[in-house]
């Protein structure tokens, strides 16, 4: 199978993490100049305090449950899972595949502890984070680390 080239894809990752975060309350901008540790900084003015912000996407629906990252120089990582529809599987041919996408908000550490020990690509696997659902859309851990002016 060819290798998807799904930059447009991943570009609209960051654009649907941003909105988002504006949706929830905090100001955030992506930064364009193609910062290889961050794709967008979240801010609280009120404190003067900013958590930078990794996003990682898959495109297709029937993904393996697991994303690359080898560099963490970040506050945050959200993950999106696309959901554009299937690639892998049978059922591709009887269905698209096609839902909302997916979000999933993780720290460093807890991206790290995902790692696939196995793997030289960095690739994290979701399994591996206990609890991963309780990540789903937990905007309040950015929110809470912008708040607190003794972090950072």
């Amino acid at each position: 199978m060819a290798r998807l080239n799904s930059r447009l894809e991943a570009e609209g990752a960051e654009f649907l993490v941003l909105g988002q975060l504006l949706i929830e309350g905090v100001p955030t901008f992506k930064t364009y100049t193609r910062n290889p540790d961050y794709d967008l900084v979240a801010t609280n003015p009120e404190n003067n305090k900013s958590a930078r912000i990794q996003v990682k996407s898959r495109w297709a629906t029937d993904y393996d449950g697991g994303f690359l990252i080898s560099r963490f120089d970040f506050d945050f990582l959200v993950f999106v899972e696309l959901n554009r529809g299937y690639r892998y599987a049978r059922k591709a041919s009887v269905e698209n595949g096609k839902k909302s996408p997916s979000y999933y908000v993780f720290t460093p550490d807890l991206a790290k502890a995902a790692l696939y020990e196995k793997s030289s690509w960095g690739k994290a696997l979701l399994n591996r984070i206990p609890n991963v659902e309780h990540h789903r859309e937990a905007w309040h851990l950015i929110k809470e680390y912008l708040a607190d002016p003794l972090e950072n």
